[in-house]
């Protein structure tokens, strides 16, 4: 009997969108298999960025990018399905061809929101520090080679969960399970040791957080970089089914 091939579904996101609360939406289910950020220590390694926890990060995890693919991502797994969160910066010049085995999710923000969040852990962010320009050349990447590819927003996710959860199981072709709209509290054992730094709102939550519409006003020296943004943004918008 031969056995069924694994379902590898790769979340690309930028940072300060929910990809963590999709990660622990995605442990809650009995047959898959999550990872947090298997290419951050290959990221920080190669490109000297100052992240809080750095060298932690460095020293609890693979930081070769290449074993990071081989092993974690394209792997012998213990369960029917991968569910990698993982950032877009984070790939810099490694081979994408990995990706045309499986099921790709980018993950967007409106830039503005993700500017005001993200500015207040790390000073003077770029445009590849968020991550929406790599996401559109990957949407490129991908769909030019014919492969399977899912736009989600995370302000639609948050209005309407079991929806737009539905859409994205479907896509990915698993079946929706309403264990993903619930968790635990608290720490959870898949967390990278970044999590001290970074998760200290999705670890009070119990599922995502109701929708609610803020008013961004982003400070002078980030317009312009939001601009710049804005153009990747409605590209990958437009694809997006709300």
């Amino acid at each position: 009997m031969s056995r069924t091939e694994p379902i590898r579904i790769n979340l690309w996101s930028g940072p300060r969108n929910i990809s963590t609360a999709l990660l622990y939406s995605f442990a809650q289910r009995a047959d898959t298999r999550v990872l947090d950020e298997p290419l951050y220590g290959w990221y920080l390694q190669e490109t000297d960025m100052q992240h809080p926890g750095r060298e932690d990060i460095l020293n609890s995890m693979e930081c070769d990018g290449q074993k990071v693919i081989a092993e974690q991502l394209m792997g012998t797994l213990d369960k029917p399905v991968l569910f990698a969160k993982q950032m877009t910066h984070h790939l810099l010049d490694l081979p994408k061809d990995f990706m045309l085995a499986g099921k790709n999710v980018l993950l967007i923000r409106h830039p503005a929101k993700v500017l005001m969040s993200y500015s207040k852990v790390i000073d003077n962010p770029t445009l590849d520090d968020i991550g929406i320009r790599q996401s559109s050349e990957l949407f490129e990447y991908l769909t030019a080679h014919q492969t399977h590819v899912y736009v989600a927003d995370g302000d639609d996710i948050l209005k309407d969960p079991a929806t737009q959860l539905e859409k994205l199981c479907e896509a990915c072709s698993i079946a929706f399970d309403p264990a993903m709209l619930q968790w635990p509290a608290g720490k959870r054992p898949e967390d990278g040791v970044w999590a001290r730094y970074w998760y200290d709102r999705v670890h009070r939550s119990t599922g995502f957080e109701p929708y609610a519409e803020k008013d961004v006003v982003l400070p002078e020296k980030l317009k312009g970089l939001a601009e710049e943004a804005m153009v990747y943004y409605r590209k990958l918008r437009f694809q997006s089914p709300g």
